[in-house]
């Protein structure tokens, strides 16, 4: 299996001069629940903040090995019309990602892309898909995603990138009505996204026919595995024909996903744009709440004027509920999302937040993987993630690209 590295140097962490004692203390959980603190974590979790604590001014001025990009959009083997609509939707030059993957993706195949966000994965995968869609208007493809969230994300990048070339979209997600995609899947879709969970429903219901599809992206692989999709996405890529194309993408690099790869897919590429576990354009620290009341904290922080578009991760969906309805009888412009709440409802949310008529998103893990909002000036900690991964996708959802961004974990 080919691989390609980019940026593969390890920035370490700054700690800070937080005392940290392994003795057992009284840590916060949600709201006013004190679960175990452990000198690996708080609570149930095992996660340990203080291996994350970083100030970006405090940053060791080493700088990392630059990925030159070698190509421009228009090197690429792409219909003048896709660079035209590349070029509109604001792609100048190709990210690292991209020119390293986009070849590979339209010379047919399987590769594996290891990114953290905001690296410009989707349109990796996009371009070369729409390209292909435009010379042979017959085919389709399916991405499966983790969260509906995504998915949507994943079918707006879809629109903007093909704009004016009449190549049609479906999302099939839980918690929307399923017969409006049954009713879009009679018409030819050259895009099938979706969860995989209702993707696998529709197959069943022979809504969708796997057989005549010939490629398939995974997106977030391995959160798919963690949420528990790994039979619903074993049965679907079994039901493709024999010889396809699959286009794998995960942020970290398990030994499932490695059983994954090894299994579906025909001696891929890899490629790895992944120069550090956490951002390191994010600035992370804590937040010592002692013997203060967590939400007063939090409310003091968010009136801040710096604090002025912030996600706040909770755990549970329905701590995440009513600490957003604490926070707005407070007079906080804040929202919610949580698995409780329709698609609707979550997608009214995500725009209001988005357009700015929401300044606080308060959301479970669910929406760790699935926001993908260029202008968060901060990720809070509200609750504790359980792992590592959770942390590092949270606080992925601020310093997107070159743009700097913080995060912080409230503590005892």
């Amino acid at each position: 299996m080919k691989q390609i590295k980019i940026n593969s140097a390890q920035p370490r962490c700054i700690m800070n001069n937080f005392k940290y004692r392994s003795r057992n203390r009284r840590g916060t959980g949600s709201f006013n629940r004190r679960p175990k603190y452990s000198g690996r974590g708080f609570g149930n979790t095992s996660f340990n903040v203080f291996a994350y604590i970083n100030r970006v001014s405090e940053a060791p001025k080493t700088e990392l090995p630059t990925y030159v990009v070698k190509n421009k959009f228009s090197d690429f083997k792409l219909n003048p019309l896709i660079i035209k609509t590349v070029q509109s939707a604001g792609y100048i030059n190709p990210t690292p990602i991209q020119d390293s993957i986009i070849p590979h993706i339209i010379e047919g195949r399987d590769v594996v892309g290891l990114a953290n966000t905001g690296t410009g994965k989707t349109a990796a995968f996009l371009i070369p898909l729409i390209n292909s869609m435009v010379q042979n208007p017959k085919e389709s493809v399916i991405i499966l995603a983790p969260t509906r969230e995504l998915v949507l994300q994943i079918e707006a990048e879809i629109r903007t990138l093909s704009k004016g070339l009449r190549i049609f979209s479906v999302s099939c997600v839980g918690g929307a009505p399923i017969y409006r995609q049954l009713r879009s899947l009679r018409m030819h879709n050259h895009f099938i996204v979706g969860t995989p969970g209702r993707t696998q429903d529709l197959i069943r219901r022979r809504a969708i026919n796997p057989s005549r599809i010939n490629r398939i992206v995974l997106d977030e692989a391995d959160q798919m595995l963690d949420m528990g999709f790994i039979d619903s996405m074993k049965e679907i890529i079994k039901l493709l024909p024999p010889k396809h194309q699959t286009l794998f993408f995960a942020a970290t690099m398990s030994r499932a996903i490695e059983s994954l790869i090894h299994e579906f897919l025909v001696d891929p590429v890899t490629v790895s744009v992944k120069s550090q576990d956490a951002a390191i354009n994010v600035e992370q620290d804590v937040v010592r709440i002692g013997k203060r009341n967590k939400i007063d904290v939090l409310t003091e922080l968010l009136g801040k004027e710096e604090f002025s578009k912030v996600v706040v991760f909770g755990k549970t969906k329905r701590g995440v509920e009513s600490l957003s309805k604490t926070l707005v009888d407070r007079g906080v412009k804040a929202v919610s999302i949580h698995g409780d709440k329709s698609q609707g409802q979550r997608q009214q949310a995500l725009n209001k937040f988005k357009n700015s008529f929401a300044d606080i998103l308060v959301a479970t893990d669910v929406a760790a993987r699935g926001i993908h909002v260029d202008d968060v000036t901060h990720v809070i900690n509200f609750d504790l993630p359980a792992t590592q991964d959770d942390y590092i996708h949270r606080i992925g959802r601020t310093g997107r690209g070159t743009s700097q961004g913080k995060a912080l974990t409230f503590i005892i």
